[in-house]
């Protein structure tokens, strides 16, 4: 069987390692736990409480809020692939 994906409009933003970005996403996500990994400072990891647990993210990876209002890391590609602009 096959499904199509219902048109929805959500709302995303794009994690880059930089001191606007970071404050933008912290207000997306409603100031919930997010945090950043240095452990690896050359590639630092965002990490972001999901229904499923928390999952990371890293930079160039879209934040997206979902249409019950949850958040999920989701990878260029993929994101590029699945969403358009909406106005």
């Amino acid at each position: 069987m096959k499904y199509r994906k219902k048109p929805v409009v959500i709302e995303a933003l794009q994690f880059f390692d930089d001191v606007d970005t970071i404050t933008e996403l912290s207000r997306f996500v409603n100031d919930q736990d997010l945090r950043i990994s240095y452990e690896a400072p050359e590639n630092p990891k965002l990490k972001i409480k999901t229904l499923e647990g928390v999952m990371e993210a890293s930079v160039g990876d879209y934040i997206i809020k979902g249409i019950k209002g949850e958040f999920y890391p989701c990878k260029p590609d993929i994101f590029e692939a699945t969403y358009d602009p909406a106005e």
